[in-house]
């Protein structure tokens, strides 16, 4: 196995330990456990640093110029590294996977938070409606403002 193949087999378990992250973010938010969304993210920028160092020295190994496709076009110059290849590949295919349950939980993400936003402006306006009983007796319905409602 060459250096390249020990360096994107790292690459390839590391995506699949983030998307294995992912699949347990997801379940928590369609679950509403916010409580172990916090250790999720810690994991998450963990795997991310990693990978981040994994790519570095995959790109000083093989002194890759900048660009997403670099990579391919590399290994298709080097058709030696047929092993690395096919790594390369199932690191894109995963990645690919990645960035949609990504996505998707942006968007359960947006959901919960639009749920919130609508229960805070139910509470807000049903405090904004409550009866005040003015000093002699009588029920009136306060604007919010303790300045507003004494004038």
């Amino acid at each position: 196995m060459s250096a390249l193949e020990k360096l994107l087999t790292e690459e390839k378990d590391l995506v699949v330990r983030f998307l294995d992250v992912l699949r347990k973010e997801q379940a928590a938010l369609v679950e509403a456990d916010a409580g172990i969304l916090q250790t999720l993210g810690d994991k998450k920028l963990g795997l991310i640093d990693r990978l981040n160092q994994v790519e570095a020295g995959r790109i000083a190994l093989i002194t890759l110029p900048p660009g997403k496709d670099s990579m391919l076009h590399w290994l298709t110059q080097h058709p030696e590294e047929s092993g690395a290849r096919a790594l390369w590949l199932k690191i894109i295919s995963l990645a690919r996977v990645a960035r949609q349950m990504h996505q998707m939980n942006g968007e359960l993400i947006a959901m919960h938070l639009a749920k919130t936003n609508e229960a805070l402006s139910v509470l807000i306006q049903k405090q904004k409606d409550i009866a005040l009983y003015s000093s002699d007796g009588q029920s009136f319905t306060g604007t919010g403002s303790r300045i507003v409602d004494l004038a």
